[in-house]
């Protein structure tokens, strides 16, 4: 039987930790006092009679018990966001409510179009669109807060029950401002004499930007700002002399209209993958069908259907 003892917040508390990291960084997200967590975590582990969670210097590792136990807490959360999903669609009936997690190489790119289409597919539908960095719209998917995530397949162990479907590819690029004085010489030696905007650790494009700049013999990046801020890059880069390195579409717009330029580097081998990410147990409604319809369309009529 299970002890009616063990609470919600049990739950959370140890579910946020693992996401995190961090009992702090959890505390901060729970709105928390560490003190407060950290009792709330001691209280579960005294409930079950196992050590879940081991502290060190090098930040908190989930016990082989605690991993057990991570999986089903997840599992307990997501089912409970699905109940509360599925009484705010009993009561707006007529609204169909589908939650879309875009990253950022896609949200200003793609989704607008997709939007526009999927509205008139189906009007009476009711669109809520999140964006942010990779990790954080995966936990979201798997909680349940959000019904599916589009843009580029991160590390395979953040995919463990998520299904990725390819759309299309793009690369990653190297940007800067118009006139910015690279251009006249584009060695992708030069870039360490600017500050360099990066993604951050954990960003989806991380892995392939780290891999190529070791590949070309560039070890270390001086001056680094890392960030997944779509539009602190747009401004900062636009006003500095500042490399910027992000996914081709996050940048499309700006460098249709020629406010930012792609340096000409060659050697570039960054193509990842843009796809569609659903959870495996996830029952698509109608207007998930209809989103992947309007989905579907924008990218045949845009050069994306070649490959970007």
């Amino acid at each position: 039987m299970i002890d009616r003892r063990i609470k919600f917040r049990h739950i959370q508390c140890f579910v946020e930790i693992c996401r995190e990291g961090s009992f702090k960084l959890a505390s901060e997200k729970l709105c928390l006092t560490q003190p407060a967590i950290s009792k709330t975590m001691k209280e579960l582990e005294c409930l079950l009679g196992h050590r879940l969670l081991v502290r060190d210097r090098g930040g908190v590792n989930v016990t082989e018990d605690g991993a057990v136990f991570l999986r089903f807490a997840q599992m307990s959360i997501a089912a409970l966001q699905q109940g509360l999903d599925g009484i705010e669609r009993v009561a707006n009936a007529k609204s169909p409510i589908l939650s879309v997690g875009v990253l950022p190489s896609v949200a200003a790119r793609l989704i607008p179009d997709v939007a526009h289409r999927f509205g008139a597919l189906m009007p009476e539908a009711v669109l809520r669109i999140s964006d942010g960095p990779y990790a954080y719209l995966i936990d979201q998917l798997k909680l349940g807060a959000l019904d599916l995530v589009i843009g580029r397949m991160g590390a395979l162990e953040q995919m463990k029950g998520v299904t990725f479907s390819p759309l299309y590819h793009e690369s990653i690029a190297l940007v800067v401002r118009a006139g910015h004085p690279l251009l006249n010489e584009p060695a992708l030696t030069r870039i360490v004499e600017w500050p360099i905007v990066y993604p951050v650790d954990g960003a989806a494009i991380r892995a392939a930007a780290d891999r190529f700049f070791v590949e070309q013999g560039i070890g270390t990046l001086p001056r680094k700002i890392e960030t997944v801020s779509g539009a602190f890059g747009r401004v900062f880069v636009q006003n500095s002399d500042a490399v910027w390195v992000i996914s081709e579409g996050v940048v499309a717009n700006e460098v249709a209209r020629g406010v930012l330029v792609r340096l000409p580097i060659s050697g570039v081998n960054t193509l990842g993958a843009i796809g569609v990410m659903t959870r495996e147990d996830w029952d698509v409604p109608p207007a998930g069908l209809q989103f992947r319809r309007a989905l579907g369309a924008a990218i045949s009529d845009t050069a994306l259907a070649q490959g970007g």
